[in-house]
């Protein structure tokens, strides 16, 4: 098997819809959770491929993808972008759940009518990072060198610091995370939040 990383193509999407929902569960499979295949992704991965292509790269396991890194350089200003130009859309498309339904697919449903925010604690990380990788690619410093180019990116930009957020119950991810010098920014209910400051770097 061939592992390759490239820029992202418009053409790469379904595939990352399929990996945001078979990494979605705390790094496992979480399928059986949404009815709506690609609705993890409308709020984890498609927004940052549409509104900037420019940091996202895909993995490939002989030339099919199986993982990606994508993510802004500017939170900020990428979530006033999606509040304009991703968002209204899918809102109109995909109602606001009735309140009894307490399902993970209604609590997804709630975030994309909500829209993005800025943790007080991450205001100092101004960049922010997705990455899933499939159990295949897994195990071979492949999500390493995914992190490597990312992170490039961000210091040729003079970005000073990135944060990521990660599920409390994903341990390999969180291990990860450190093992690559990531610091515990806060620890809230469900997650935690990771960041790196990268202007000595």
């Amino acid at each position: 098997m061939v592992f390759a990383i490239r820029p992202y193509c418009p053409a790469d999407l379904p595939a990352l819809h399929r990996i945001c929902l078979l990494t979605g569960d705390a790094g496992a499979d979480a399928t059986p959770l949404y009815r709506d295949p690609e609705l993890l992704s409308h709020y984890y991965a498609a927004p940052y491929a549409a509104l900037e292509p420019g940091l996202c790269s895909v993995l490939t396991a002989d030339d099919q993808p199986c993982g990606y890194i994508l993510g802004t350089a500017d939170t900020a200003a990428f979530n006033a972008r999606a509040e304009r130009e991703w968002f209204p859309a899918l809102r109109t498309r995909l109602p606001r759940p009735a309140d009894g339904d307490t399902s993970p697919e209604a609590a997804l449903l709630r975030l994309i009518h909500t829209g993005y925010s800025i943790h007080p604690d991450l205001v100092a990380y101004p960049a922010h990072l997705h990455i899933d990788l499939l159990p295949l690619a897994q195990g071979h410093g492949l999500g390493r060198r995914l992190m490597k180019r990312f992170l490039a990116a961000l210091r040729a930009a003079r970005v000073p610091a990135v944060h990521l957020g990660v599920g409390e119950r994903n341990t390999g991810a969180i291990a990860f995370y450190e093992r690559l010098g990531f610091h515990l920014v806060g620890a809230y209910p469900g997650w935690r939040a990771y960041g790196m400051k990268l202007e000595k770097s």
